[in-house]
């Protein structure tokens, strides 16, 4: 009987490759199942055999470990270049993106808003 070992359901891509090669290389048979038409099934890799489940779980807790610290190290090292922007910083450098998004607001709020306003009346 098959056994889940890994969701694919919003995991990135070159993540889910990487999970696929690491149990390839380690000859573990698996197969994968999506999350349907409708977005109700599970997307995920499964075990064919029960027994190689300690092997893969093993595998991939290494393996999520090593993503972990390497993702902590780039964050790290863009913030000490500065690379990481401030929401004041992007709208000074973007300002008609900062107008246009207001104006998105002010008329959502304005049609939400305009039926219990106009009651009184």
């Amino acid at each position: 009987m098959a056994k889940l070992l890994f969701r694919l359901n919003g995991v990135n891509e070159d993540e889910a490759e990487d999970v696929r090669t690491l149990l390839q290389d380690a000859d573990i048979e698996f197969y994968e199942t999506d999350d349907g038409r409708w977005r109700i099934s599970v997307a995920a890799i499964w075990l064919r055999h029960n027994e190689d489940y300690e092997q893969a779980r093993s595998l991939l807790d290494q393996y999520q470990q090593e993503r972990l610290q390497r993702v902590r190290d780039e964050y790290e090292q863009q913030q000490q270049q500065g690379n990481t922007q401030s929401m004041l910083q992007r709208w000074l450098e973007q300002p008609a993106e900062l107008i246009m998004t207001l104006i998105a607001v002010l008329l959502v709020l304005g049609l939400t808003l305009w039926p219990f306003l106009s009651l009184g009346q």
